[in-house]
């Protein structure tokens, strides 16, 4: 197993009905958080009608004004829920705004309850619309600056441009494409983009786990034209307890049991298989991942935090994450490589407009 370059994290961002600024509130500390503990990214998942975040691309956006160094991303945003040039423009805008910081992970297929909610979403055009790869392909034309309009010029006093404004020349390179299957992973690895694989996998060729996952990985990185360098991030659910309290450990147990019976076996007509969440020192945590045939693969990943945990509990196992589990596996937390005296050296660099919307470079 080769060392972990890059640790990141996931979050769902639950909050109370009666009292939602609360609850996002809590998301955008965790997320200072995550970049003072030295975490390379933070990734927020897409809630919608449900009391989780409905709008990460909003809430990144006022992210990027409290932190200066951490990646942005979404994990994922469902297009079916979006038109892909306004949320080019979206997506663009908030890349703008981070200094090139932002990671728009993306997936496809129908919205989930569909059957419900399409006359609302979709009144006059439900039948028409396409789900399928082609609603990434466009959103990904526009995102690198392809054309989207066959007028360019001035009306009056306005300037209209060919291509979705603003334009964020490195965001075309940081769009990552969340898949579960074989045929996902090969496409997406065409398609030139990164790829997310999570702790839910199509159960294809094989029922373990870790076998599907690292089938996936080859598979993306055999189809992409940057091989074996193309960037894959693998997020499974992983609380360490190092220092967790009596009562949290007891809860994180109980909370992991109860979704151990859907591990054992494919699940549902989609045959869709869990991976088991990973609680324990993070010494043992560290062990099991080194028996992954997927993480062996990676030098990346973005741990998902559990759904349902208190505001505390995030803040116990990021650190723990940072401190503990993140060293244990190689890693080493972001900016430790600066020189002295040179803190903010790539602050100052993501500030000048000439470098905005491109990836800062480290060694």
């Amino acid at each position: 197993m080769g060392m972990l370059r890059r640790l990141g994290f996931l979050t769902i961002g639950l909050f109370d009905e009666a009292d939602p600024a609360r609850g996002h509130e809590s998301t955008l500390e965790i997320i200072e958080l995550g970049e003072r503990l030295g975490f390379d990214s933070a990734w927020l998942r897409h809630r919608h009608l449900q009391y989780g975040i409905s709008s990460p691309v909003a809430v990144l956006a006022a992210a990027t004004q409290r932190t200066r160094r951490i990646e942005l991303g979404t994990a994922v945003t469902p297009l079916g829920w979006e038109n892909p040039l306004r949320l080019a423009e979206d997506l663009a805008t908030v890349d703008i705004l981070s200094g090139g910081r932002l990671n728009p992970g993306i997936s496809v297929g129908p919205p989930m309850q569909w059957e419900h909610v399409k006359g609302a979403l979709y009144p006059d055009t439900a039948e028409a619309e396409d789900f399928s790869y082609g609603r990434v392909e466009r959103l990904l034309r526009f995102v690198r600056g392809e054309t989207a309009t066959d007028f360019q010029g001035t009306v009056g006093f306005e300037e209209f441009s060919r291509r979705v404004q603003p334009f964020s020349a490195g965001l075309g390179r940081r769009m990552w494409y969340g898949g579960g299957s074989l045929r996902s992973a090969a496409w997406a690895g065409g398609q030139g983009m990164n790829f997310l694989t999570s702790s839910v996998v199509k159960a294809e060729e094989s029922e373990d786990f870790a076998e599907i996952q690292l089938s996936h990985i080859r598979a993306f990185r055999a189809a992409h034209p940057d091989g074996d360098a193309a960037r894959v991030s693998q997020g499974l659910v992983v609380i360490p307890t190092d220092s967790a309290s009596a009562g949290q450990r007891a809860r994180y147990a109980a909370y992991a049991e109860k979704r151990t019976p859907r591990t054992r076996a494919p699940q549902g007509p989609g045959r869709m298989m869990f991976a088991p969440d990973l609680v324990g020192p993070s010494e043992q945590i560290a062990e099991r991942l080194s028996e992954h045939a997927a993480f062996r693969e990676v030098d990346e990943v973005a741990f998902a935090l559990p759904f349902t945990f208190e505001h505390e509990d995030y803040v116990q196992i990021l650190t723990d994450m940072a401190t503990r589990l993140g060293p244990a596996l190689g890693w080493s937390p972001a900016g430790r490589w600066r020189s002295e005296g040179d803190g903010d050296a790539d602050d100052r660099l993501l500030r000048q407009p000439e470098h905005a919307g491109e990836p800062v470079a480290r060694p």
